[in-house]
């Protein structure tokens, strides 16, 4: 058993795949988990006070950070893994980052059965924003993009399966979200993605915390006292 930031770890293969849980210690742990979606251990001050709230942590690594339907099914096999080896609740809290983003989003309209909450910061949520620069973002991933999916950018305008177009299923399933995002962020615009998700929520009565920090691009994630983000989540999960 390997050692996280003062907590137990332990590294596994999970079907061919790099596969992490992190325990929190006995003396409150719980069966509730975060599932960091992509970026292991970048910027990890929220995940790290949760497992200090008796939370496990969990990640299993992705074929590409542009969320293949492979990678969402593989994370849906990992979640019952987790819960018959471990214990863990069938329900966790993804915490998606910039990619990760697109990850926790799409696994939760994939799945909504396996999320209680989300948080989310930076996120990849509008693919003609980021990767494909096609407004305000100055990314420059699009080389990356289609090397992983195939994708051609017209396929990529007719394109149905953008994070946006989950939100509806969102509300439906009526996901609390917690977000945190750069004012100044070129790389992934909030006006351009986040913003889209904020005002779709506030339209539709959706339960949600957006947290934007002024000055900031696209790094540094997370907040210094992420106390609003564990608040969020404590009250919904």
């Amino acid at each position: 058993m390997e050692n996280w930031n003062g907590f137990k770890k332990n590294e596994f293969t999970f079907e061919g795949r790099k596969a992490i849980l992190v325990f929190p210690d006995d003396s409150n742990k719980t069966n509730q988990w975060l599932f960091k979606t992509e970026y292991w251990d970048a910027f990890p001050n929220l995940e790290i006070e949760m497992v200090k709230q008796g939370w496990h942590l969990a990640y299993i690594e992705n074929k590409t950070r542009w969320c293949l339907d492979e990678d969402l099914d593989l994370k849906q096999r990992f979640a019952d893994f987790l819960a018959k080896e471990y214990g863990l609740c069938k329900k966790c809290v993804p915490v998606g980052m910039s990619c990760g983003g697109m990850f926790a989003v799409k696994f939760a309209a994939r799945h909504p059965e396996y999320i209680s909450a989300l948080y989310i910061d930076a996120p990849v949520l509008n693919l003609l924003s980021c990767p494909a620069d096609l407004g305000v973002a100055k990314g420059g991933m699009w080389e990356e993009f289609v090397n992983a999916t195939g994708m051609s950018l017209s396929e990529l305008i007719c394109c149905r399966e953008h994070p946006i177009d989950k939100l509806p299923i969102l509300i439906q399933n009526d996901i609390p979200v917690v977000m945190v995002y750069g004012k100044a962020d070129t790389v992934v615009p909030y006006c351009e993605n986040g913003a889209i998700l904020e005002k779709y929520y506030k339209e539709h009565g959706g339960k949600l915390l957006a947290i934007g920090k002024d000055g900031c691009e696209h790094h540094p994630h997370g907040l210094e006292n992420p106390q609003p983000i564990v608040d969020f989540i404590m009250k919904y999960a």
